[in-house]
């Protein structure tokens, strides 16, 4: 990778709100934001990372599980009462547990907490701060869904391939929505990611986690700073056309036909 530093700091004075801010793209995200001068509000159910987080970027740390309807608004509502908007939301926060696999053996409890988290917690943190965002008349909102969302899995995670598969349709319905009062909703379709989650993956099982780097056209997976760079650009006015959109930066998965090898 190359040096990440942003040419411009296009977020000055923005409030922007990150869940899963305390590893990977979230991290990154939070890192990239506050170099561009926004307002960064941390939040993560894990209080140690989150805290870091918050400390590293010289944000707010607000520990919540995205689940809870009264922990997402109380969220939104202590960023808007610190620093008086909330103009960006990256909703974030996701699993993706060893027990969501095919379909064939994948129970109902494993189902339900992949949904409960990866779509569910989507739709309370749209619906907590899309409020502000009407008020002020503006906002970016990105939700972060995969590239599964737009093709197969060549591994199957039943669970987690559907519920990105719904926040990519709340995502492009919200957007249509509210297009005219001046908020943006989008969702960034990421390709395999450097990640904790995939480095569990690897240690786990390397042989599924190989299976998913040969359809990778570039021939490495993402860095979680490339991910942070496209939020930054949603987030920012450069994108401000930028609407209802599916966003992949995917390394050129969903173009291929075959991948060369």
């Amino acid at each position: 990778m190359t040096d990440q530093t942003p040419v411009c700091r296009r977020l000055v004075g923005r409030t922007a709100v990150i869940t899963g801010a305390g590893s990977g793209i979230g991290l990154a995200t939070a890192r990239r934001l506050a170099s561009e001068g926004a307002n960064v509000v941390c939040a993560d159910i894990d209080d140690k990372a989150g805290k870091a987080a918050a400390e590293e970027v010289g944000g707010l740390f607000v520990q919540v599980d995205v689940t809870d309807p009264e922990q997402v608004e109380a969220l939104f509502r202590t960023a808007f009462d610190t620093y008086g908007s909330v103009d960006v939301a990256f909703n974030n926060a996701g699993i993706s547990p060893p027990d969501d696999d095919s379909i064939l053996t994948t129970g109902l409890d494993a189902w339900k907490r992949v949904q409960e988290v990866n779509l569910t917690s989507v739709f309370l943190c749209c619906k907590a701060a899309l409020p502000y965002m009407r008020r002020q008349g503006r906002g970016s909102i990105i939700n972060t869904a995969s590239f599964v969302a737009v093709m197969g899995a060549a591994t199957s995670q039943i669970s987690y391939t559907a519920s990105k598969g719904g926040v990519l349709a709340m995502s492009r319905e919200l957007g249509v929505q509210f297009a005219r009062e001046g908020i943006r909703v989008n969702a960034l379709c990421p390709g395999p990611v450097n990640t904790p989650l995939l480095k569990e993956l690897f240690a786990k099982d390397p042989e599924r986690a190989a299976r998913r780097l040969v359809h990778v056209p570039v021939g490495r997976f993402a860095e979680p700073e490339e991910m942070a760079a496209a939020v930054a650009f949603l987030a920012s006015d450069d994108s401000s056309f930028v609407n209802a959109a599916e966003f992949l930066v995917d390394g050129g998965i969903a173009g291929a036909y075959v991948t060369p090898v």
